[in-house]
């Protein structure tokens, strides 16, 4: 807000952060960014974001980022989409931990972490509460951040931890650019199993403004949206933009035999196939649902169904794939 000291958004080239500073700057806060030497920061350069250049992983540039902040809203991270098991967890883990030393070392009223709704599952609908076994190199290196952020909160920092689910929306090539190339390009026929909670990528940054501003430090919140299997969510999806839903579920077992060969194949002959192994396919079979209860009754956290976040994310699809 305008007249009191920035908030420092790290990550906010990202899909998610250029959504949340986005939100930032239209509310009129005062906001600080990160950005590496090569990134991009196109999408941003309608708004008054004041940039430094940091990297989460060199302590010295992340000390300078943070001095003289307020809050710090800690985003960058990367996924196995990103690199190798090794360097996914170097930035998730020792990355968050230069940042939550660097805001505690500066006094910092308030620090939120985006973590994944991927540390908490269940048999039905998930919720807080709900601590799971992490599945792959992502979800084990956001468990061990989210251990950090326990520690410097016993230690007196505050920290508000934020698990987003399936975020969907424009700006995303991966999760959303595939789910829209299924319902517009006629070869592909073809949709898996299982289902997750999708949540559009404006409603979690508004969630994440809300526990920025309301959440109780220590806790977390998860920011989830519409729990659909892949195939129904595909057919809203199809019909929204007059596309073509899946004709045919891949059955779960051929996806399990494809992890197993995926992982052999990775420990084997050194091929690795992103981002599979026999757990994640297993994972990737299964209703990944989720409960907002607790972020909706804190923070007021409210989501809006997908269909309402097809056609911005459609537009961008059609713009960037002309």
């Amino acid at each position: 807000m305008t007249g009191m000291q920035p908030v420092l958004v790290t990550g906010a080239t990202g899909f998610i952060g250029t959504h949340l500073v986005r939100e930032l700057d239209e509310r009129g806060w005062d906001v600080r960014a990160t950005r590496r030497p090569t990134s991009d920061t196109s999408a941003l350069s309608d708004t008054d974001v004041k940039w430094v250049t940091a990297d989460v992983l060199d302590a010295a540039t992340v000390r300078d980022a943070v001095s003289g902040c307020r809050s710090v809203v800690h985003l960058a991270g990367i996924g196995l989409a990103s690199g190798p098991p090794e360097r996914v967890r170097e930035v998730n883990v020792a990355g968050t931990r230069n940042v939550l030393a660097a805001a505690d070392d500066a006094g910092v009223a308030r620090v939120l972490f985006a973590s994944t709704a991927g540390t908490r599952r269940s048999e039905g609908v998930a919720d807080e509460t709900d601590l799971a076994p992490p599945i792959g190199p992502y979800q084990e290196a956001k468990l061990s951040a989210e251990g950090l952020v326990q520690e410097y909160y016993d230690d007196g920092l505050d920290v508000v931890t934020v698990h987003p689910t399936s975020v969907f929306g424009p700006g995303d090539t991966e999760f959303t650019g595939r789910l829209l190339r299924t319902v517009t390009d006629p070869k592909l026929f073809a949709s898996l199993p299982g289902g997750v909670s999708f949540v559009g990528v404006t409603d979690v940054a508004r969630g994440m403004l809300a526990a920025l501003e309301r959440g109780d430090p220590g806790e977390h919140y998860i920011l989830g949206g519409q729990n659909l299997t892949f195939p129904a969510a595909l057919d809203r999806i199809a019909e929204t933009v007059d596309g073509s839903s899946p004709l045919l579920e891949v059955p779960a077992p051929v996806v399990h035999t494809l992890g197993h060969v995926a992982e052999a194949s990775d420990e084997y002959l050194g091929v690795r196939f992103f981002p599979f192994t026999a757990d994640m396919a297993r994972l990737a079979t299964t209703e990944l649902f989720y409960s907002s209860e607790k972020a909706a009754c804190e923070l007021g956290y409210d989501y809006r169904p997908l269909t309402d976040h097809v056609p911005a994310a459609m537009a961008w699809y059609r713009d960037t794939n002309d």
